[in-house]
């Protein structure tokens, strides 16, 4: 029985294929040239500046006590409390530093994804909608890296998603 159904889908699948449109979208260089891509990369990059601002002056802080404490630790009239004080000091805020640019890290990623999904559901969206229009029934993204060879009954739709999004 197994044997069998797979014989008809094995005829029957090219017979499909014939009927079938495929086409091909560089959805890498339309989102790239996409003006809300500029904006929201401008908005990003203006983020990560005030985070590394911040980290900045976090790090000079730690540098800061670093001195401090190197200055009491070669003086031998110091007490050992003060010392091991002023160290567990250092490497508290050095914790708090490493904690904070982890949390900026996440929070640029999530910023990132929000700022940019919308673009790139307006992207997707043209891309069916392109799709839909000539009836393709595959629309396939050449940055997917699977595409080794285009042959002529294949149609690269980029110009068409440029258009329809006014680019």
């Amino acid at each position: 029985m197994f044997k069998k159904i797979l014989l008809i889908v094995a005829v029957l699948l090219p017979m499909s294929a014939f009927a079938q449109k495929f086409a091909v979208v560089d959805a890498q260089s339309i989102f790239s040239a996409m003006p809300e891509t500029a904006a929201a990369e401008t908005q990003i990059q203006s983020s990560a500046k005030q985070y590394g601002e911040e980290i900045q002056k976090l790090q000079a802080e730690v540098e800061k006590l670093v001195g401090e404490y190197q200055a009491i630790a070669e003086d031998p009239n110091t007490p050992q409390s003060i010392k091991e004080r002023r160290m567990a000091e250092v490497q508290e805020k050095a914790a708090k530093v490493e904690q904070f640019r982890a949390q900026a890290e996440q929070d640029m990623m999530r910023q990132r994804d929000q700022i940019l999904a919308p673009i790139q559901t307006k992207l997707t969206d043209a891309i069916k909608a392109v799709g839909q229009e000539g009836a393709y029934t595959f629309v396939i993204g050449k940055e997917d890296g699977l595409l080794f060879y285009i042959g002529s009954d294949v149609t690269d739709i980029t110009q068409a998603v440029k258009a329809k999004l006014g680019i």
